[in-house]
């Protein structure tokens, strides 16, 4: 597949009715509903507020595929770029997709997470973090997902997921828009053969995503930690795929990154669906670069603040209100930022600063950034809603 085709299939399936950062039950249940015609939709369960868990299944073929997102309700890419995927799956009449939904059968969980997906909170409604739950499964939801994968028993696991703004697709200054995973069966973190698949179709995704976004696929961390899902899953010979939705410049909706999601399961989907020995095309895995923690939202270069010359961090907090997602500045840290990128950089040329609050005092970590830059209010170019 190509990425003049991708786009194109992405433009005529886009689903018009998701957008933005806040993706709720209330959002997904008009699709749901809409779908029921179209495809299998089974409640698997309920979350720990009784919101009900749906599980969409299509195709009859025998290669078992199984797709989960919103396992942390703050991270919604995945969900959107979820239904534009079904929604291409289910209109369309294109000899791949045919070959998709005749050599594969998915399982879609779109919202794992309802309640937090509803409260905008990574956690679930009884503040436990389902990815860190997988052992335990103290939760409702962490029951309902591990009851369905042993039932199942996929040949390829996609675990959707979002990243913050903070990372870096290696050491340079490249923001990670995508990130892939595959991840490690035990703490050695060796090359097992279900491992060598998830590697194998990482590595297609990242070829077609590469035409996009040069040098912008990340790798995320591989170690071990058997409380994860996919860690789980991998420990149990399940070749697994974490997703990581990050940041594109100037892109706070995800709506840019949305689209290269769908990229990514289209052409893996396809790519699973004709491939006669997957796990083969698996050692560049690790060419793509790890990803670092380099990038603040905002970075002030080269002010002076109590007579020091110093670069002013500014990390947005996300607040949810009145179903609006709104991206308040803190200022995050002050120092020798040389090494660090900012996906917005203003250059204060040595002019000085000062806060209308707290005057000649250190900014802490935790204020608002509302301040004057000499007689400038500047608070105002930095504030996103």
């Amino acid at each position: 597949m190509d990425p003049q085709q991708l786009h194109s299939l992405y433009l005529r399936h886009k689903e018009a009715s998701l957008h933005g950062r806040y993706i709720s039950s209330n959002h997904i249940q008009p699709l749901i509903d809409r779908l029921r015609n179209r495809l299998s939709i089974k409640i698997i369960g309920h979350s720990e507020k009784d919101q009900p868990i749906y599980k969409l299944s299509l195709g009859s073929g025998s290669i078992q595929l199984v797709y989960w997102s919103q396992m942390h309700g703050n991270e919604s890419t995945t969900t959107k770029a979820v239904f534009d995927f079904i929604n291409m799956l289910t209109q369309s009449k294109y000899t791949f997709v045919n070959k998709i939904l005749e050599t594969c059968t998915l399982h879609i969980i779109p919202m794992l997470n309802p309640d937090g997906a509803n409260a905008y909170t990574r956690l679930n409604a009884n503040k436990v973090d389902l990815n860190r739950d997988a052992q335990q499964r103290t939760q409702r939801e962490s029951v309902i997902l591990d009851k369905e994968l042993r039932a199942i028993h996929p040949d390829v696991a996609f675990n959707l997921h979002g990243q913050r703004t903070i990372f870096s697709a290696g050491s340079k200054r490249k923001s990670a828009i995508v990130s892939f995973l595959s991840p490690a069966a035990n703490a050695d973190r060796g090359l097992t053969d279900s491992r060598k698949i998830a590697m194998d179709i990482i590595l297609e995704m990242n070829t077609i995503l590469q035409t996009v976004i040069p040098d912008q696929v990340g790798r995320y961390d591989d170690g071990f930690n058997i409380n994860c899902v996919g860690d789980t899953l991998a420990n149990r010979d399940v070749p697994v795929i974490l997703f990581e939705a990050g940041h594109h410049p100037d892109d706070y909706d995800r709506e840019i990154t949305r689209k290269l999601i769908f990229y990514a399961l289209v052409s893996s989907a396809h790519y699973i669906s004709t491939a006669d020995n997957l796990g083969e095309g698996y050692d560049a895995y690790f060419s793509i670069p790890e990803n670092e923690k380099l990038f603040y939202d905002i970075v002030i270069r080269n002010v002076i603040l109590n007579e020091k010359n110093v670069d002013i961090a500014v990390q947005y907090e996300e607040i949810l209100d009145d179903d609006v997602v709104k991206f308040l500045p803190k200022v995050s840290k002050i120092g020798d930022l040389r090494k660090f990128y900012g996906h917005r950089e203003i250059l204060g040329q040595k002019r000085v600063i000062r806060n209308e609050n707290v005057r000649n005092q250190i900014l802490p970590d935790t204020i608002l950034l509302k301040f004057y830059l000499d007689a400038e209010l500047f608070s105002t170019e930095l504030v996103k809603s």
